[in-house]
Order: C-alpha cells, then structure tokens, then sequence
C-alpha cells in the first residue's frame, strides 16, 4: 500500500511537486522496471520528471500531468501488490488510460487505494483485468450480455479477452462447450491453393485462436478439450446447417464475412449460449466491390436488447505504443 501524496508548492506556479511514500520496497524494482524503464516511459508520455529514493518518489511537473503520473504509479503499483505482473506494455497502456479523471474498476478509489479492479477475468494460467476504460466496458458486456459486437482496430484486446471469458465459462460449467470460428480469407488467397489436408490449409488462419487458447489453459487441456468436443476450431463455413446451444461462441475476423455469411452465422445462437463478433470495419479482405457482414450487421443491429455494441479505438491499443499510432494514421482525418 503507498501513502496519499502531498501536493507541494514549487518556485513556478505552473508547477507542481507530489511525494508518493510505498510501503512495500520490494516492489519498487519491477514497478520502476529494468534500468527505469518504466518510470521514463512515464516522463516521456507524461512530459515530468521523476525522482526516486529509497522508498520515497517525488513528480514534478504541470499539475495535471503531474497528478496523472502519480496516478499511473500508484495504480502500477496496486497491480503489483494483488499478485499481478507489471511490463512496459501494461505501463503504457496505463498512461494512456490516465487521460480520464478515474480509471472507473482500473485504478482504485481515493478511500480505497487497495481495492481490487472492479471486473476481472479468472482462468487457469492467470486473472486478467482490464487495461482500458473500454476493455472494462467490454469486458462487462461479455460477462452480461447474449451478444456482443467487438468494433475497432488490432491490438485491442477484442478476441483475446473474449476467448479469457469462454475459457472462463467453460471451466466454471456455464457452457458446455466452446466454438471458434472466423472467415479463411486472408488477402485474397484461397483454400484450393494452399497445400495438406482441410485442417492444415485453416489451421494458419485460425493460429490466433489457438495462441490465446494457450495463454488461458495449460497445453494438454487444450489438447484434451479439443479431442472430446468441448472446444471446437473452424471456419465459418463449418456452422451452416447448426444449431449452437450450451455454448460460447466467438467469431473473429468478421469484417471479412459476406452479409449472407454473417446472417448465417448469427442465426447459429442457439438456447443458453452466448456469441460475440469480433472485427474491424476498417480493415476488410474481401474483393473489391464486396460488402462486409459485419457493416451490414452493426447498420441492421444497433439498439437491439441484450446485443452489445463496443468501439474500440486507437487510444484503446494494448499492445506497442507504435501501433496506436499506426492505427491513428491509417484512420486519421482525410483517410
């Protein structure tokens, strides 16, 4: 637990100083990461300056700037203390969380500094909590709604913390089983050309599927719960004729589905299931000149109860700092 910082005058009264006092030393080492790494990331996105000793830090800065490191450390610093791992990915993503007043289920409330995050995910291999004011948004719909539409760029965390919450679901009986799908079309390549059997000309498709997998079960539970049934990998196309009851099903890639595919997959929801679609209208494979189900989708959709609409952006990207960037020049004015 660190104690409330102090405000402090300085000489130029556009600036500011705060003193944050932890009481735990130990871990001071991965909060201020390998080198500082992490407490220069701070001042570089933050523009302050940072000093530390002995188990004191003191900011300076403009005040804003200077209250939202201090609140970035100590919501890193929570993390650190329930047990969770602290990176320069989840640092950074922290940073750019803190441009909201409150973290709401993030960072914890002023008279309770020690609060867990409101939502959270608990799987084998680890609890994953959000990393974005619209993950915790997202991450409360997949826990409430029947279906959910995920919009908006790679990097978010779209299909990853859709596949932590079947994972989840599974494991603790909700569903019996757990399907995964999405389109096999990838820059205009086809099937026919690609060499092997049916399952080694999708498995490169559905590769990001299985990564996440891995990351919320040990491998031979994978393994095991894909011989039985219990999770199932496949192309859409796999989904016609049936009817999906008792299960978590998630459909990733969808902007690259026709409206015709989209309608037949959507109308696959059967009893006690839940779905979420996971895409980004932006970022199409289809030919040129074809319309994607997932535009077609969210236009015919929107308002409908028990249906979620959540929209990413580019400030919402988890993974590099380059690639919000990226994402923001792609889809920036004029595009």
């Amino acid at each position: 637990m660190a104690k409330r910082p102090d405000l402090r005058a300085v000489d130029d009264p556009t600036r500011a100083r705060l003193e944050i006092e932890f009481e735990q030393p130990y871990l001071l080492g991965p909060l201020f990461g390998e080198y500082d790494r992490h407490l220069v990331a701070i001042e570089d996105r933050l523009g302050v300056n940072i000093a530390a000793r002995g188990n004191r830090v003191q900011i300076e800065g403009e005040p804003d700037s200077a209250a939202r490191a201090r609140e970035v450390l100590l919501s890193l610093y929570n993390r650190l203390d329930s047990g969770q791992d602290v990176d320069l990915a989840v640092v950074e993503s922290v940073i750019g969380m803190g441009a909201q007043r409150r973290l709401d289920g993030i960072l914890p409330d002023e008279d309770n500094a020690t609060a867990p995050p409101r939502v959270m995910i608990r799987t084998r291999k680890k609890t994953i909590v959000p990393r974005s004011t619209i993950q915790t948004a997202y991450m409360e719909a997949l826990a409430r709604d029947d279906m959910i539409f995920a919009l908006g760029p790679a990097g978010t965390g779209k299909t990853y913390l859709a596949v932590a919450q079947a994972v989840s679901m599974l494991i603790g009986g909700q569903v019996d089983r757990l399907i995964l799908s999405r389109p096999a079309v990838e820059a205009g390549e086809r099937l026919g050309f690609l060499p092997g059997d049916m399952k080694e000309k999708v498995d490169p498709y559905l590769r990001p599927l299985y990564d996440a997998l891995y990351d919320m079960l040990p491998t031979e539970q994978v393994e095991r719960r894909i011989a039985s049934g219990e999770i199932e990998i496949a192309p859409i196309a796999f989904m016609r004729g049936r009817t999906l009851s008792d299960a978590f099903i998630i459909l990733d890639e969808a902007q690259n589905t026709t409206p015709q595919q989209m309608k037949m997959f959507l109308t696959r929801f059967g009893m006690r299931s839940r779905m979420v679609v996971c895409g980004d209208p932006n970022q199409t494979d289809l030919p040129r000149g074809v319309e994607s189900g997932l535009a077609d989708a969210v236009e015919k959709l929107e308002g409908i109860p028990k249906l979620s609409m959540i929209r990413f952006g580019a400030a919402d990207v988890v993974r590099h700092p380059l690639v919000g960037r990226i994402v923001e020049a792609y889809e920036g004015p004029g595009r």
